[in-house]
């Protein structure tokens, strides 16, 4: 595949650049002039052309997550990011201009888990918009660039790159790779917003039966354009429907929303020996529950899925280059940089079903 480099939009000599940041957990995001990141060894400075908000985005600015706790305040979020190199530090093989997609997960390639394979649970993992200031910026930077950062097929936009983001990667990891879904087998995916609708997409794309499990209307209406076979309400029996539709329970059960309830649905609506993901992050203060007698006497598989491995990036790349996932039909709106931190701020009273993707910086 030949290098395809493009220019900065941008003259990247300035000091200065716009980025959403917030000074208290909860508080306002407010686009600021702030510095602009200098590229530390081994890593490089990102322009960013594409950048979707998240749930996880939500998470920390909310206070939730550990690692933003640790870094301290202010704070710029932001994780699923594409762009293009505008700087190198030393030792960086990636050139100038290299259209690029990073996971969210930048691991060390060095620790015990990276070197059995595991680079998801890196044990030195660096994370933007979580250990260090994310890509709600118009340039970002990325360490470990030449282990972690990929380059993008010539037809795969930005807009797509970034939507693979967080939710499509996590996606992909847990229905492929922990939950080995194959084609023929079902799969049930507990919670249709971004992570569960990137679920169904992945798992149409696999060739497995998909059945979508929400309480939300509108979000089983989405699931079901988006490629599931059938949609269940949630708040309705779904444990008995899943069942039903599938006559002996689903091979894997994918939890994405993180609901206590939809823990013990997901554990509930397995097969014998199924295999049941959890992918969604807890909602606030719950705390989910797994039934263990179920988990024992059924001998479930039980899962966790925590981003994709950057060496994976390129299996997932080639289901969009070649159309048999299609991360663009996820995206609901295109925004500015002010607008896509308001977005993250209106999640305290809505989840939207399409992703929001900032564009404009």
């Amino acid at each position: 595949m030949a290098l395809r480099m493009v220019q900065s939009a941008t003259k990247h000599a300035t000091k200065s650049m716009r980025a959403g940041v917030y000074h208290a957990f909860g508080g306002p995001i407010v686009v600021e002039d702030v510095p602009r990141p200098l590229a530390p060894p081994g890593g490089v400075v990102l322009e960013v052309r594409a950048t979707g908000v998240c749930r996880s985005d939500w998470h920390g600015w909310k206070g939730h997550d550990g690692d933003v706790i640790a870094h301290g305040l202010p704070f710029t979020p932001g994780h699923e990011v594409s762009g293009v190199v505008v700087e190198r530090g030393a030792g960086v093989e990636l050139p100038i201009g290299a259209r690029c997609a990073a996971p969210f997960i930048l691991s060390c390639g060095c620790c015990r888990e990276c070197d059995r394979g595991r680079a998801t649970i890196c044990e030195q993992q660096q994370q933007p918009g979580f250990t260090q200031p994310g890509s709600f910026a118009q340039f970002v930077a990325l360490p470990r660039a030449d282990r972690n950062l990929r380059v993008l097929p010539d037809n795969v936009s930005f807009e797509s790159a970034a939507a693979l983001g967080c939710r499509f990667t996590t996606a992909f990891r847990a229905v492929v790779q922990q939950g080995r879904l194959q084609a023929g087998e079902t799969l049930a995916v507990f919670g249709c917003g971004g992570l569960g609708l990137s679920a169904v997409m992945v798992g149409a794309a696999t060739g497995a039966r998909v059945v979508a499990v929400d309480p939300s209307r509108a979000a089983r209406e989405r699931a079901l354009e988006l490629g599931a076979s059938l949609a269940v309400d949630a708040s309705e029996g779904c444990r008995e429907a899943v069942w039903a539709a599938t006559g002996y329970g689903a091979d894997v059960c994918v939890e994405c929303s993180g609901a206590a309830r939809a823990v013990e649905d997901a554990c509930y609506s397995a097969r014998r020996g199924g295999r049941v993901v959890q992918a969604g992050l807890p909602l606030g203060d719950e705390r989910p529950e797994v039934p263990m007698a179920r988990v024992a006497g059924w001998e479930l598989e039980i899962f966790g899925s925590h981003g994709l491995a950057s060496h994976d990036l390129p299996a997932i790349l080639d289901l969009v280059a070649t159309g048999r996932l299609q991360p663009d039909a996820s995206i609901e709106r295109r925004v500015t940089l002010q607008e896509g931190c308001d977005a993250i701020v209106e999640m305290d009273r809505s989840s939207p079903l399409g992703v929001t993707m900032v564009t404009k910086f």
